[in-house]
């Protein structure tokens, strides 16, 4: 059993789907909404004609459809009566998006179907339930708002990307679809930055996984990712850096002439002062995570399939 499902799979048989082939429905309904035969034929592990024959028996159901995306085939999952047994009856997953979503989507699934044993949250209402039972507030949770007024509508998690979470860790994926810099990625640090904290301060784990397709995207996204883990030490590097020049400072205005000759007389108080400064302005920009993981897609490294 895949434990995260919470036997929402078992839902399915409605449908005449079981074992396998209905987790994987549930797993793709949950996790993205499309699926390449490349991602499918992995799970279950059997030739491409079997896959084949499963991707025309749910079309001929009405349950999913053929696409084209970059080219190549994919199959999305659009049936509200499948999500609404699985317990997501609103999620956007079934809808059709855009060629930079829908890669989104698609990476996200290839990371959590390698990583099936992780303890992930698929949808919103449940990522928002698990951190408010640590006491985490909403205003700290990344959200995106929509309308105005009466009709003002809050989607907390808005890019719908992958998170694990248990006692002592917290898992976020960020899933790059091919962008040309690193801003995306810079970005979605940011509006996660509170949450991290509060976790952090709660005595658990953050850590992020960027999943990409190419050698570009991979080099970037270790560099970025690299920055953050190294800002818990930045961060307390500016710290003494900003007690030191406090103490500097003191002993100039409080005219202690033994203290400002010890360390070099005034011009060098000044000096070190400008040094202290412009370390503290160097230091990261206060994203800070205790482990990453820069994971280059197999199934879709050279294209979909």
């Amino acid at each position: 059993m895949i434990a995260h499902l919470k036997g929402r799979e078992q839902a399915l048989e409605t449908f005449g789907w079981k074992g396998k082939k209905a987790e994987w429905i549930a797993l793709a309904c949950l996790h993205s909404g499309v699926f390449t035969l490349a991602q499918l034929t992995a799970w279950l592990q059997t030739r491409g004609r079997t896959t084949r024959r499963f991707v025309r028996a749910i079309t001929a159901q009405k349950l999913a459809a053929k696409e084209t995306l970059h080219g190549r085939r994919v199959c999305r999952i659009f049936s509200r009566p499948v999500y609404r047994a699985l317990g997501a009856e609103h999620i956007r997953h079934r809808k059709t998006a855009s060629e930079e979503v829908l890669l989104r989507r698609l990476l996200s699934l290839d990371y959590v179907i390698d990583h099936t044993e992780l303890p992930w949250l698929p949808t919103e209402p449940e990522k928002v339930a698990a951190f408010e039972a640590l006491g985490i507030e909403r205003e700290l949770l990344p959200v995106r708002v929509y309308g105005r007024g009466a009709r003002e509508t809050r989607r907390y998690f808005p890019v719908k990307l992958p998170v694990a979470l248990d006692e002592r860790r917290a898992l976020f994926v960020y899933a790059d679809p091919g962008h040309g810099t690193a801003t995306a990625l810079r970005s979605w640090g940011r509006s996660h930055r509170g949450l991290w904290h509060a976790l952090q301060i709660r005595g658990l784990s953050v850590e992020v996984a960027a999943v990409v397709r190419t050698a570009p995207e991979l080099a970037r996204a270790r560099n970025v990712l690299g920055h953050w883990a190294d800002a818990p030490a930045e961060a307390n590097a500016a710290d003494l850096a900003r007690r030191e020049i406090k103490r500097i400072e003191q002993a100039i205005i409080r005219m202690n002439d033994a203290a400002v000759e010890k360390l070099g007389g005034f011009q060098s108080c000044l000096v070190r002062i400008a040094e202290l400064k412009k370390q503290v302005r160097s230091a990261g920009p206060g994203m800070a995570v205790d482990g990453f993981t820069a994971w280059r897609s197999r199934r879709l490294r050279g294209g979909l399939s």
